[in-house]
């Protein structure tokens, strides 16, 4: 930039700008101490987000000294120490259907979304192990489901239990290297990926 440029004048810098007189005078907290306040200490449980002003002797003194969990039983600072692993957010019991009040209400929305993996339906009261109304199956699908030995109303839980006992029944360690096994198998393996590719799984 030219020294002479019209743009040189309009550059403002911020002066230094000693330490504001208020912080400056904060003595320190400490009974007895008049050296200057600088240093925050927590002022406890219960008192989060508060702290004391000491100097750096005190604070060094005050921290040797704190305790957190002071006047708290093994049990309650167990407890509190879980419960922070949850950020002492509350939780609530997913089975048995019971849902905090207006819980229900927010995500019926969601369990009419698609939903593969069934992460909605929990707690509702058309989900007992029976998979709600689907749609008609394609020719592919019918034939995968008839290659695992499944009738066409063949529910999610039903076709995994099938796919997991097949793939035991048939597996080469099982059957010895027999070939006619193996081809079985991956057929089965071909029928129960294209299910789960359709979302029947």
């Amino acid at each position: 930039m030219k020294l002479d440029s019209k743009y040189f004048d309009c550059v403002r810098i911020r002066p230094d700008r000693a330490e504001p007189a208020a912080q400056s005078a904060v003595i320190c907290q400490w009974k007895g101490c008049h050296a200057a306040g600088a240093y925050r200490a927590p002022m406890g449980r219960g008192r989060e987000g508060r702290y004391y002003l000491f100097c750096l002797d005190h604070v060094r003194q005050f921290n040797a000294t704190y305790n957190y969990f002071a006047g708290m039983s093994n049990a309650e600072v167990e407890a509190y120490q879980k419960e922070s692993a949850i950020g002492h957010r509350p939780t609530w019991k997913l089975s048995g259907g019971s849902l905090p009040p207006g819980l229900r209400e927010r995500i019926a929305p969601l369990r009419h979304a698609r939903n593969p993996h069934a992460f909605f339906s929990w707690g509702s009261p058309d989900v007992d192990g029976a998979d709600p109304p689907r749609r008609a199956l394609r020719p592919l699908e019918v034939k995968s489901l008839e290659a695992m030995n499944l009738s066409i109303a063949a529910t999610r839980i039903e076709i995994k239990a099938r796919f997991k006992e097949l793939v035991k029944r048939h597996h080469p360690d099982a059957n010895g290297g027999d070939t006619r096994s193996e081809d079985k198998l991956r057929e089965i393996i071909q029928a129960y990926n294209y299910l789960k590719q359709v979302g029947l799984v």
